[in-house]
């Protein structure tokens, strides 16, 4: 029961920060890390959508659980 709190708590977060720059580290396997400037774009109740500003319409998708894990890592710009 605690870990949705904290899932809960990880999308609370993410919402909050909706339409704003965000980097991105995503963690690709092999000791790989890509890292990627975007937008939280739209928040869903299992995933959320960061559209990217490299490619002009590439979007990746990401579950909150990832950023639980540490799959995935997001920076808030300030």
């Amino acid at each position: 029961m605690e870990k949705m709190n904290v899932l809960d708590s990880i999308k609370r977060n993410i919402e909050d920060h909706l339409g704003e720059k965000v980097v991105l580290k995503a963690n690709s396997g092999r000791k790989r890390v890509v890292v990627n400037n975007g937008i939280i774009e739209k928040t869903y109740p299992s995933i959320f959508v960061v559209r990217l500003e490299s490619d002009t319409q590439r979007k990746v998708s990401y579950s909150y659980s990832d950023v639980l894990t540490k799959t995935v890592q997001l920076v808030f710009a300030v």
